[in-house]
């Protein structure tokens, strides 16, 4: 089964310093703007070059909104676990995204524009590279070559990428010159296809919507729908946040099936602070003004928990971890665990984040929710690290570092090959070092099926870590 197109769909709205923004609680939307979020959200631009100049919808945070059934395994047993899984892991394999030909005939001249690679998708023994200038490629874990690029037309933008796991396939989201790069086109391409190199035997969604400036579109992985937002019309959503009217915000929460009010309230601001944040996560909403306590309101009976500001600090990004019923906090570089009574649940003894901006590309959440893995600053005692950071991978609920992926452990072993490899042939693709591939990453994502990170950075050079 695939998605459904729906507009009513579980999202939240987030008020983020007088500006309204809608990030996806359930799900992932790009945008085309630098604000750190939970999902990901693509919105249309007013104008000009679509293919981007900001940092914006690099805020992915891959696969964390997958809500699978899963036994909780003991803790001792899943840290042991974990750290083995990542024992010995080293630089397998590299891929270039970058053709200086570009992807076909007539290609726009800033397609052939070696740029860094802001996303990152694993499937089925396939890795999706997607670089800035809005060139994508895909690339075989049997082979190691190129498969083909995605973009099927000379002026298609690409500018982020979803794998549809209800039905086996790749959505991409791309802008066109043919319109001055002003309005979203999704497409749908099942992967056997991409396999066999026909990325043009897709087909497109969403063909009567209008997905114009302000429009945007949402793919909600927990409940299986796709949240679009035509300039045209006004869909039901979960949480409306109205305009703020004196001293306080109206709210109403409304059904997911069929956008029902089931329940409208005002809350109260205080006057003349700036809201810097209102999320929402199920029955819980978080209130953060300039210099006040975090609020914890309940909106089923209206329980309010308050944390003290000196606490708890306005972060620049939040996830929600759903199989925990916790969130993860980032600020200057650091992660924080909180739950939803308040209270600081973890925090990490060797996580120290490479980016102070929060890049959430460069984080990845297991399905499981148990672990982290971040690109992070490397120890500073280590020589070879120098101007280069480190893979960490931790535990989420004991902060705990598991393992680390740096300089000095993963050097390629020149005797072996990687697995696939051996099953064609003994050729490494790689001619970066190991400390050269750590050397600013700009995304990341972990295979849970083949236990494989992948990194791409500034070069546009996508590294396979493997053991």
């Amino acid at each position: 089964m695939g998605f459904e197109p729906n507009s009513k769909v579980k999202f939240l709205f987030r008020w983020r310093r007088g500006v309204a923004e809608m990030d996806g609680g359930g799900g992932r939307r790009i945008t085309a703007s630098p604000r750190p979020c939970n999902g990901k959200r693509v919105v249309a631009r007013k104008r000009g070059r679509g293919f981007g100049g900001g940092d914006g919808f690099l805020n992915s945070v891959k696969k964390l909104q997958r809500r699978e059934i899963c036994s909780k395994r003991d803790r001792t047993f899943t840290m042991t676990d974990a750290q083995e899984r990542f024992r010995n892991i080293r630089l397998q394999e590299e891929y270039d995204t970058h053709d200086p030909k570009g992807h076909c005939t007539m290609v726009l001249p800033f397609l052939r524009k070696r740029s860094k690679i802001i996303e990152i998708v694993a499937a089925r023994d396939m890795v999706f590279a997607l670089a800035q200038s809005g060139v994508c490629a895909a690339f075989s874990r049997e082979t190691n070559q190129r498969i083909c690029f995605l973009n099927v037309t000379p002026d298609e933008v690409i500018r982020s990428l979803f794998y549809n796991k209800n039905n086996d396939s790749l959505i991409t989201v791309s802008v066109y010159a043919l319109d001055n790069f002003s309005s979203l086109k999704c497409r749908s391409t099942r992967i056997e296809y991409i396999q066999r190199g026909q990325p043009d035997a897709g087909f497109a969604l969403f063909e009567s919507e209008s997905l114009k400036w302000p429009g945007f579109v949402e793919f909600d992985d927990v409940n299986s729908k796709v949240l679009t937002y035509s300039a045209q019309d006004s869909p039901g959503i979960m949480l409306l946040i109205l305009t703020k009217s004196g001293g306080c915000v109206p709210l109403e929460i409304l059904s997911i099936e069929d956008g029902t009010v089931l329940k409208s309230f005002n809350h109260l601001l205080h006057r003349n602070k700036k809201v810097d944040f209102i999320e929402q996560f199920n029955e819980k909403l978080l209130v953060k003004q300039e210099n006040e306590n975090l609020q914890i309101l309940d909106v089923r009976d209206f329980q309010l928990i308050e944390v003290s500001r000196t606490e708890f600090m306005t972060p620049s990004a939040f996830i929600f971890l759903y199989e925990n019923q916790l969130f993860l906090t980032f600020r200057n570089r650091t992660v924080a665990v909180w739950n939803f009574r308040g209270e600081l649940v973890t925090s990490f003894e060797d996580h120290l984040l490479w980016h102070p901006d929060c890049n959430t590309n460069n984080i990845h959440i297991t399905s499981d929710q148990d672990l982290i893995i971040s690109y992070c600053k490397a120890d500073s005692d280590d020589p070879l690290s120098e101007g280069n950071g480190s893979i960490n991978i931790s535990n989420i609920l004991t902060g705990k570092c598991l393992a680390k992926i740096k300089a000095g452990n993963s050097f390629p072993n020149e005797n072996e090959c990687s697995q696939s490899s051996r099953k064609h042939m003994c050729a490494s693709t790689v001619r970066s070092t190991a400390a050269e591939a750590l050397e600013d990453i700009t995304a990341l994502f972990y295979d849970e099926e083949r236990n494989e990170i992948y990194t791409g950075n500034r070069l546009g050079l996508v590294h396979v870590w493997s053991n």
